[in-house]
């Protein structure tokens, strides 16, 4: 099988829908390249080849090519010079990405980041991972500006990680995802965005917005500290702190009324330059570690505001990511991988948008408390996105969570801490049911035998 050539017949026969110049009155559909981040030496089971090809097939195949599968390989080998020989570009893909998916993979390493983004890159406030800039775990969005440059056709870039698992429809996930995004009005995005939406605590998502428009309006105005975590609430691109140079935000993130004048008007029917899977928080307000790994602002100046949004699964804009590369190698400017994307977001006044989605517990929580721990921290180093994160290990979407690999191979049907597999199951209440779920990290697939 070669699923590049599946792709690309699939989008020729359906490239009249993408055309910029439609006819007859219909609208554009938007393309999306869905990246694969893996790397040189990875192994590929048995259970990721079949979740892979369901991947392509429902993403691509099925959408009549709005989307595209792409590996995006990281040649860890910084000695090995992909750049200058084709053969030894071919030889190394082949001997580290199964065949199948030769056609869709693309290579990077760090040494041609190197010269892709030169140093210098002066004025680090904090490198508490102690490694390059240049470097993937500080870096990963290098690669992903790179290729977006690469491939200017594609409206909107998926960064997806290898160890995340979907139960459900790739197309229908992703495609309800994007929707919901779009239709999301800007006033109070971000403070929704900023908190875990609890159905049960909460009621529907429009009680949900009420309540933090009214949190925001008695309580959060109040309590925030402008200089540190910037105006609350947010509406449209924030530049107006200490700095030595930034690049203007783009004239259509300039809001069209004040915020109380809107009427959760603005912003809806408009494409979300950034969707995450965790809330987009405030970094000044917790202890998470890199909460200081920025770049290239003047460190005589306070550290800009900020927002992160642990997980590096986003999808990004073709208009976010351009900014990102000229802030990159124009300005010098950077963060950590969590925080850069969502930081230019607010600095620019992009569409970012925290989407909401089925996540499970290893535990019941009171819903009550949950939303004490989860959304109102007293003090920042109670905060989930920083000592807190204990909270979140037996959730089933977290950057080190416990719970979702063992979900997941309970829903393959496998045994997992003594409980489950076929025959337990099958004599009981049958096969486990979830809807469809994200689950991250799944690091292994291989439960004990039944």
């Amino acid at each position: 099988m070669d699923w590049g050539s599946a792709q690309k017949r699939c989008y020729d026969k359906n490239k009249a829908r993408f055309d910029v110049q439609q006819t007859r009155g219909k609208k554009r559909v938007e393309r999306h390249a869905y990246v694969m981040r893996t790397w040189t030496g990875y192994e590929y089971n048995e259970y990721q080849m079949l979740s892979l090809r369901a991947m392509i097939t429902e993403l691509s195949l099925k959408s009549g090519g709005e989307y595209d599968v792409h590996f995006l390989v990281h040649v860890k080998n910084n000695s090995i010079p992909i750049w200058a020989s084709p053969r030894i570009y071919q030889e190394t893909l082949q001997n580290n990405v199964p065949r199948e998916f030769w056609n869709i993979s693309t290579l990077w390493s760090e040494q041609q980041m190197e010269t892709y983004y030169p140093e210098p890159f002066p004025d680090n406030f904090a490198n508490m991972a102690g490694s390059s800039i240049h470097g993937v775990y500080r870096s990963a969005h290098f690669p992903l500006q790179w290729f977006s440059q690469q491939h200017p056709h594609y409206d909107f870039v998926w960064n997806w990680e290898m160890d995340m698992r979907n139960t459900g429809h790739y197309w229908e996930f992703h495609s309800r995802v994007s929707d919901w995004a779009q239709n999301q009005p800007r006033k109070g995005l971000w403070e929704r965005s900023a908190r875990f939406w609890i159905p049960e605590h909460h009621g529907s998502y429009a009680n949900f917005t009420d309540l933090v428009e009214r949190e925001t309006r008695d309580r959060d105005i109040a309590a925030n500290d402008l200089a540190q975590n910037g105006p609350v609430p947010l509406w449209g691109p924030y530049q107006d702190f200490p700095h030595s140079g930034m690049l203007a935000p783009p004239n259509d993130t300039i809001p069209p009324t004040s915020y109380e004048a809107d009427n959760y008007t603005w912003g809806v029917g408009e494409h979300a330059d950034l969707i995450v899977f965790n809330p987009l928080f405030d970094p000044a307000r917790t202890n998470w570690v890199f909460s200081w790994d920025v770049t290239g602002y003047n460190r005589s100046l306070p550290i800009p505001p900020r927002r992160a949004a642990i997980i590096t699964v986003a999808r990004l804009s073709k208009r976010l990511l351009g900014i990102m590369h000229e802030e990159t190698w124009r300005m010098k400017h950077s963060m950590f991988p969590e925080m850069w994307p969502a930081a230019l977001s607010m600095h620019h006044g992009l569409k970012a948008v925290y989407a909401p989605h089925p996540v499970y517990f290893d535990r019941d929580w009171e819903a009550g408390h949950a939303d004490e721990v989860f959304n109102h921290p007293e003090e920042v180093w109670e905060s989930p996105f920083g000592w807190g994160e204990h909270n979140l290990l037996g959730s089933s979407f977290y950057y080190n969570s416990g719970f979702s690999g063992a979900l997941w191979r309970r829903w393959l049907g496998q045994r997992e801490n003594g409980e489950g597999g076929r025959r337990e199951e099958e004599g009981g209440s049958g096969r486990m049911c979830l809807r469809g779920t994200l689950l991250h990290p799944v690091k292994s697939e291989n439960g004990p035998e039944d």
